[in-house]
């Protein structure tokens, strides 16, 4: 598609203003990639962009007839997504923060190239979020809603057996419907395909929307028979173990079969055939498209996607200022030198401890952090000395009913075997990882606080019920005592 002469002002303003927009959110970015480096369930980002610029080349003849007229009307947005921005930052959320991102980049086009070139270009440009790795939060419910189809399954074919929680237990051995059984990696992946599958062979708005709703519950229903097939071998082989050895090898093999049936389904009703109808404009002055009208449009929406990041900056900065005093001591273990550093944590104005409790078997680090600190980094320490970002960590709740809290998260490392336990302590008191604790912190974080906010994470090697135990006889006796903990919150 060869560009006119007087589009190129447009077209440079706009590489300008993504080029800004890259830098602003080079945090949301990184973060983005980092996670499709080590997620499976969100390897696939890397071909959203050829995917997105192939949807673009397919319309290139209806992006060729339409003119460049830039806009002011849609700034108000802006306004909007960046208080969303600063709400999710606020709280901790990079997916919010990495969504309101991926706004503002929509907002740039729409203001620079206009509403009638931002419509030609709705299907690749709207495409591009699914850069944004999210729905992590529907893990709970594809594993709840995954043990209850086995369970139900394995009642309808007469196979016996027992659940606590996402352990299916039947004569053979015990399952764990586990985080990497969801089926959240099959149907991320499902959605992004059938969205641009839809956008190639369809042409009616209705066909598209159909197919992409049958994506979405068909990876979920293959994933639960996927699940209970995993187990009825179990049941027919003898073992439990045998019948799990290969099951990610299974899971690739029964998703690739769903996706040729997916994919034999749309052609069934397939649409590409037909020619495109372009919608004849009258003929705009492409002279529209210069610096003199481009430039104000592309500015107003870099200034207003740069103010609250500003905004979130100087409120952290203000809160590093304070640093907290931490001399911890626990009885029965002794203060390490060196040891594990997050230079987030320092950064920020924190402090890190780490101990060797009885006779080097456990491991106690102690965080504490500023009390203006913002929740994102809280729960990233918490994550990061917990092992919950570690490739295929098990996690679950460890209740000691002689502790406090009761509840931790524990959280089961397979290579090298190793377990820990690990809580929160938010306004001097316990606290769960949970949208309420969020909202908690980041109103200290903008209006102050007294207590430092604190992470205690327990750490022990062995296999995962030895290190259970382990975990467990540490906290009822004290090994975490709330009036230790309180005393390094101020």
């Amino acid at each position: 598609m060869k560009v006119a002469a007087s589009r190129w002002p447009g077209w440079f303003t706009l590489a300008a203003g993504l080029l800004v927009l890259g830098f602003v959110f080079h945090a949301e970015i990184g973060a983005a990639i980092n996670v499709w480096l080590h997620s499976t369930a969100y390897n696939h980002c890397f071909l959203i962009l050829p995917m997105a610029a192939w949807l673009a080349w397919q319309r290139r003849e209806r992006l060729g007839r339409t003119t460049i007229q830039p806009t002011l009307l849609a700034l108000p947005a802006g306004l909007v997504l960046g208080m969303v921005w600063f709400l999710a930052d606020r709280l901790g959320i990079m997916e919010g923060r990495q969504l309101a991102a991926m706004s503002l980049v929509q907002l740039l086009f729409l203001s620079v190239l206009g509403w009638a070139l931002y419509r030609a270009m709705a299907a690749p440009l709207l495409y591009l979020f699914f850069l944004v790795p999210f729905g992590g939060f529907l893990v709970p419910l594809l594993q709840r809603f995954t043990t209850l189809f086995v369970v139900h399954g394995l009642d309808v074919i007469g196979v016996p057996n027992f659940n606590v929680g996402n352990d299916i237990e039947i004569p053979q051995g015990v399952f764990r419907i586990a985080e990497a059984c969801a089926g959240l990696r099959f149907l991320i992946a499902a959605i992004a395909f059938s969205v641009f599958y839809a956008c190639i062979i369809y042409r009616n708005p209705g066909r598209r929307i159909l197919f992409i709703l049958v994506s979405l519950f068909v990876p979920v229903i293959a994933n639960g028979f996927r699940a209970l097939g995993i187990v009825w071998l179990g049941y027919m082989l003898g073992s439990a173990r045998a019948a799990a050895t290969d099951h990610v090898l299974y899971g690739y093999l029964f998703f690739s079969i769903v996706l040729l049936l997916l994919i034999m389904l749309g052609l069934l009703f397939r649409q590409d055939h037909l020619v495109r109808e372009v919608r004849s404009e009258p003929a705009k002055p492409e002279a529209s498209a210069g610096l003199a009208r481009s430039l104000p449009p592309a500015a107003a929406v870099v200034v207003l996607a740069a103010l609250f990041p500003m905004l979130a900056g100087g409120i952290d900065r203000a809160a590093a200022a304070t640093h907290p005093v931490l001399q911890a001591s626990f009885p029965g273990c002794t203060r390490q030198q060196g040891g594990v550093t997050l230079p987030r944590l320092v950064a920020a104005g924190g402090a890190l401890e780490r101990f060797a409790c009885e006779d080097h078997t456990l491991a106690l680090t102690l965080a504490v952090f500023p009390p203006r600190s913002d929740p994102r980094l809280i729960l990233d320490s918490e994550r990061a000395l917990s092992g919950e970002d570690t490739r295929e960590a098990e996690m679950r709740t460890l209740h000691v009913a002689a502790a406090v809290p009761k509840d931790w998260q524990l959280v089961f490392i397979q290579v090298p075997p190793a377990a820990t336990a690990s809580a929160l302590w938010i306004g001097g008191q316990p606290a769960a990882n949970d949208l309420r604790t969020r909202l908690k912190q980041a109103l200290a974080s903008l209006l102050g606080g007294r207590k430092s906010p604190l992470v205690v994470v327990i750490e022990t090697a062995g296999p995962p019920a030895e290190a259970e135990a382990r975990l467990a006889s540490f906290l009822a006796a004290g090994g975490a005592s709330p009036a230790k903990l309180a005393s390094f919150q101020h």
